[in-house]
């Protein structure tokens, strides 16, 4: 996959690990989108890089969605890359009273898996009629192993690993150019992750200069830093990387 001349939307693309994708795809002589809920936040993000362009909306409501997908559509017809950023986590003790860990894991499954096969499917028209395209979907390790803190964040990121994984055979096996790629990033320092100890995790700019080498090497399930000790370990002993994952939770 080529690392430049790309037209590409990255959903929760304000802050944090989306905003450190605009900004190195952006440097890298690509035409940027950055959308996400916050339109002041797009905004002054946007502003920051060059050649990047922010359009507000919310990718867990269809409206929103339909409304992006026709602004791409219109002017920017040669959208090549996908990258689903946007993500929802809840961190609780299940076995704690009223955590409601329903409607937690409603708002988890919606962002994180739900929103992403939605906004993909409507993109797939646009993104296979391109000579080269590529969907990234932003995972986590604990798709694989999962936290007893991160419950049913965990859940949701299972679902995405799974559709990912067999989008990626479908698309391997049809006549389209568009390659899929999912990262998983271990404990990563931005505003997100403040509140399970974000600030003992990894740079945001480490997952994006990750992302960026895979493009290069075709590399397409990305274990970023950590994580790919916990994947190593899950294979080789699935006991030990769920002991080792839970004593870090």
């Amino acid at each position: 996959m080529e690392t430049s001349k790309n037209t590409i939307l990255i959903t929760g693309g304000g802050s944090g690990i989306g905003y450190e994708f605009a900004k190195i795809f952006s440097e890298n002589d690509n035409q940027v989108i950055v959308t996400g809920r916050n339109e002041e936040k797009l905004n002054k993000a946007a502003a920051s890089l060059k050649n990047t362009t922010a359009i507000a909306a919310d990718i867990t409501k269809e409206e929103d969605i339909d409304r992006l997908v026709q602004i791409i559509a219109k002017e920017y017809p040669n959208l090549n890359v996908l990258i689903n950023n946007a993500g929802n986590a809840s961190y609780y003790d299940v076995l704690e009273l009223n955590t409601d860990a329903f409607a937690k894991a409603s708002d988890e499954i919606n962002t994180n898996y739900l929103s992403i096969v939605r906004l993909t499917e409507k993109l797939l028209p646009i993104l296979n009629a391109q000579k080269e395209a590529a969907i990234v979907n932003v995972s986590s390790i604990v798709a694989l192993v999962p936290s007893k803190t991160l419950i049913t964040y965990s859940a949701s990121k299972a679902a995405l690993h799974s559709y990912t994984q067999s989008l990626r055979i479908a698309l391997d096996r049809s006549p389209y150019a568009t390659q899929v790629y999912e990262i998983m990033p271990p404990l990563v320092n931005t505003e997100f992750s403040k509140e399970i100890g974000g600030e003992n995790g990894i740079s945001p700019e480490v997952v994006a200069q990750d992302l960026l080498q895979a493009f290069q090497e075709n590399q397409y399930e990305i274990h970023v830093g950590q994580t790919s000790y916990i994947y190593e370990l899950s294979l080789s002993s699935p006991k030990d990387a769920l002991l080792t994952m839970n004593s870090q939770s």
